[in-house]
């Protein structure tokens, strides 16, 4: 990742820090000198694990958006990357009251404790390209129409203008990127629950066959490096002020793939491997948005941001990083469910 200057004393909270992106930008925060909260509520199901921290310098503060005194925590807060959500499609479905409460009801804890304690901080909140549903064109832009097609679409897209009602109505500078299929390092491959690559990564270290189901559609896939890249970048323009507070920006990736090409580039990046081909099960048939990749001109226009990492790159070291450590990442952190304030 190129170094970043401009980083070194400032405040910054990431909310989802022990989580696979929020840690991915706690390690670089880090390298760049800023003093980082990371506030993770270490749920079951979610990747979250001390691990993932490990040597990057935060102080990791275990606590729930739903019930934390966040006053605290966003005092002189000069950043704040907005990580933490529930992202299962299928278990916003199974429970979504409680897919409503962490994606709508905890933001708005958030939103009003940082009003109070943090009036000036910027705002990157980490959104979602779900919500737009089955594409009616691709490549997608941002003008594209919103049809969430689960209630995890609908809770995130609430999410989202919670936080830039805040900059329309209040003039904190604050923006979202919408992400794609991201990948890499330290993501959940115990299952499908935030990535179906993440569950291919594993059946291909063990040895086994992993499910590609359907596999004409296409995807994007963005590399945890280049995201963390965007983060940084989105921030750094809202600090500067150089016009992309109040805006949603999608961020893409290298050029799409078909989940079939993605499943033998998948194998090739491993060294072996198999996989089947199955027809969707009808509970994720109904909710699957078919294909889908951004057209993510505006943000890359706005902040001069460009991924650098191409998708079979991405493949081989993200194998490659797992490989000696897949049996830490297959049971939930020992810590889950405790709270600590």
């Amino acid at each position: 990742m190129a170094d970043r200057t401009g980083w070194a004393g400032r405040r910054v909270l990431v909310t989802g820090g022990a989580g696979f992106l929020g840690s991915a930008l706690c390690h670089a925060l880090g390298q760049a000198g800023a003093e980082v909260i990371a506030l993770d509520a270490m749920l079951p199901g979610t990747g979250a694990r001390r691990a993932n921290l490990r040597g990057c310098g935060a102080r990791l503060v275990v606590a729930d958006l739903r019930d934390a005194d966040l006053g605290s925590l966003c005092d002189r807060v000069d950043v704040l990357f907005n990580m933490a959500g529930q992202t299962s499609h299928a278990g916003s479905q199974k429970d979504p009251f409680g897919d409503l409460a962490i994606n709508g009801h905890a933001q708005l804890r958030l939103i009003a404790a940082l009003r109070q304690a943090a009036p000036g901080a910027v705002v990157v909140h980490a959104s979602t390209r779900q919500f737009y549903g089955r594409p009616q064109r691709l490549p997608v832009d941002e003008t594209h129409p919103i049809v969430p097609p689960d209630a995890n679409g609908v809770s995130k897209f609430a999410a989202e203008q919670y936080w830039l009602l805040e900059h329309r109505v209040h003039g904190r500078p604050v923006t979202a990127l919408r992400l794609t299929n991201c990948y890499g390092p330290r993501m959940r491959v115990m299952d499908a629950r935030q990535t179906f690559l993440g569950i291919w990564i594993r059946r291909l270290l063990e040895g086994e066959a992993f499910e590609v189901w359907g596999g004409d559609q296409l995807r994007d896939f963005s590399y945890a490096d280049d995201v963390v890249a965007a983060f940084l970048a989105a921030a750094e323009s809202l600090l500067a002020g150089t016009g992309t507070a109040g805006r949603p920006f999608n961020l893409g990736g290298d050029a799409p793939m078909s989940l079939r090409h993605l499943a033998e580039a998948l194998v090739t990046a491993g060294g072996s491997g198999r996989y089947v081909s199955r027809e969707f099960p009808a509970d994720r048939a109904a909710i699957d948005i078919g294909s889908y990749h951004a057209d993510d001109g505006a943000f890359r226009a706005a902040t001069g941001w460009a991924p650098r990492v191409g998708l079979r790159d991405g493949l081989r070291r993200t194998v490659d990083w797992f490989r000696p450590r897949l049996t830490e990442y297959l049971t939930e952190d020992e810590t889950e469910g405790t709270t600590v304030r």
